[in-house]
């Protein structure tokens, strides 16, 4: 097991926190192919958990349950923090909308939009034709995202004390 992780799984965890998913998955991707185990499979669930969010981005209900499903499997070995990298909360935030799109099903997809219509949202999310503008979700929808907790997509936070920069 490597004791820091490289300067560019940190650029994937910024580029993941700034819904940058697309480019998340490149920088992430890269590493997942040269990287040894335990490492691999690590960058392997943080990646298929941005490439699901970026599959919901496009309105890609299959998708985006698809691989939330496998990243957090890939990710529950490595709870509650790893490599400096709080993985219990990420687990827990990816698991709450998991659960929401589940409950929503693939016909309310498009009810996950306003998830990507906020000031701090990437710019190609921003020109994304699928995603209709919703000033706030449906009632319907907000009241089963309140009741998973789920406040927004997920993000990836440091463990404080415990950072392994490269």
């Amino acid at each position: 097991m490597i004791d820091r992780l490289p300067p560019e799984f940190w650029l994937g965890v910024e580029e993941f926190n700034q819904r940058a998913f697309y480019e998340c998955h490149d920088t992430l991707e890269a590493l997942w192919i040269e990287a040894m185990e335990p490492e691999k499979r690590f960058y392997q669930g943080v990646l298929q958990i941005a490439v699901a969010c970026h599959h919901l981005s496009n309105l890609n209900w299959r998708g985006a349950v698809m691989l939330l499903g496998e990243g957090i499997r890939r990710l529950e070995d490595y709870v509650p923090d790893d490599y400096g990298v709080d993985v219990t909360g990420l687990v827990d935030q990816s698991m709450a909308l998991l659960v929401a799109l589940q409950q929503a099903g693939i016909e309310k997809v498009e009810e996950f939009a306003y998830l990507f219509n906020d000031e701090s949202q990437d710019e190609s999310n921003k020109s994304n034709p699928n995603l209709p503008s919703p000033d706030s979700p449906s009632p319907q929808i907000l009241s089963l995202v309140d009741r998973v907790n789920l406040v927004n997509l997920p993000k990836i936070d440091s463990c404080p004390g415990k950072e392994t920069f490269g």
